[in-house]
């Protein structure tokens, strides 16, 4: 969650109470009981690591003030390596989906470029897979296995058309233009 906080605040300084909220917008009933309380322990990790800086306080109308943390250089130094780097051969789908937004909203990199790379990725891992089965009986227990890492690996890339539909049509949106 630390570096899905970061890149958030990448676009700007905000409170916990806002992070959650955009969290929860971009996590739908999976983010529902992701408390504030995490929120806050979370920044105030990143403070102790110098990765964010309490920039001020917010005397909002109602309820308490509230701290607004903003990055610091070495925080924007991390959130564009994160965005950078490969998600990895069993990275979970929600934490690619919070990296995809991130990206989208700090503007520091592109939703579609990400998906681009992780398909790539998936497709040399996939091959890889689909040649070691080839080597076992069909019916062996290591058969079994690589077919169920290859029907994973399939279905994620399934996964991965529907979020280039998303963030393409995301893309048509803020242009205005046909792709």
């Amino acid at each position: 969650m630390q570096d899905v906080v970061l890149a958030l605040l990448a676009k700007e300084p905000s409170h916990g109470y806002d992070l959650r909220r955009r969290l929860v917008a971009a996590l739908g009933p999976l983010g529902e009981t992701l408390n504030v309380g995490q929120v806050y322990v979370t920044l105030t990790r990143l403070e102790k690591t110098g990765l964010v800086v309490q920039e001020r306080e917010d005397t909002p109308v109602r309820g308490p003030r509230r701290k607004v943390y903003a990055l610091t250089a070495a925080g924007q130094e991390r959130v564009g390596a994160w965005l950078a780097e490969s998600a990895g051969p069993r990275v979970d789908v929600t934490d690619f989906h919070l990296k995809l937004v991130a990206a989208a909203e700090s503007g520091l990199a592109d939703p579609l470029a990400l998906v681009d790379a992780r398909r790539r990725e998936l497709l040399r891992t996939l091959a890889e897979v689909q040649h070691a089965t080839l080597a076992h009986e069909p019916n062996s227990e290591a058969g079994l296995l690589l077919e169920g890492v290859a029907l994973r690996m399939q279905a994620d890339l399934r996964w991965l058309e529907a979020c280039e539909r998303t963030w393409v049509a995301r893309a048509r949106g803020k242009t205005g233009e046909d792709r």
